[in-house]
């Protein structure tokens, strides 16, 4: 039998993506990244005895990877991250600085859509995160820990609040 430590490094390396998108989420600039993603392994590690094989690994990693990010930005002083326009193209894969006018446009609108992002709760990022993984109601309510119910109603909240804000930056 594998001792407790090999299971868990097994798991943890199977899951790391969950680390490092929830560290994604909460903190913007390439160190802060690397300090959340080390408190969360660390913390996953301290929870793992704790852990019940009987329900799924990923939900009971990101309620601790949620929570370790929560409470993170809230020691940081709840300020909303500052994103240097340099440092855009680093934190977000895929994001380039272009001449054109097409890619200029994408870039900006990118950047709006992160700014209000950011701006957002840490809960209702947590939210958005396990959405746009495609979780089930249920698995973001496990995660969360609030009824499915409330999931649907905030979920519907949040996205409208997102559309409003960011039809507000396309105003002039």
């Amino acid at each position: 039998m594998d001792s407790p430590h090999t299971r868990f490094a097994t798991l943890l390396d199977e899951h790391r993506g969950i680390v490092l998108k929830v560290a994604n989420t909460y903190c913007r600039h390439a160190e802060d990244r690397r300090d959340l993603a080390q408190e969360i392994a660390a913390q996953l590690w301290r929870a793992f005895p704790g852990y019940d094989a009987a329900r799924p690994f990923s939900t009971w990693m990101y309620r601790i990877a949620l929570n370790v990010a929560i409470s993170h930005l809230r020691n940081a002083g709840s300020r909303a991250p500052v994103v240097p326009l340099d440092e855009e193209h680093d934190t977000h894969p895929g994001f380039t600085v272009d001449d054109g006018s097409a890619q200029h446009e994408t870039d900006q609108r990118l950047r709006a859509l992160y700014a209000v992002i950011d701006r957002q709760s840490p809960i209702d990022r947590a939210l958005l995160l396990l959405w746009l993984e495609d979780r089930s109601q249920r698995e973001i309510a496990d995660v969360i820990g609030i009824t499915e119910s409330n999931v649907s109603t905030k979920l519907n909240r949040l996205k409208q609040r997102i559309r409003e804000q960011l039809a507000e930056l396309d105003t002039p």
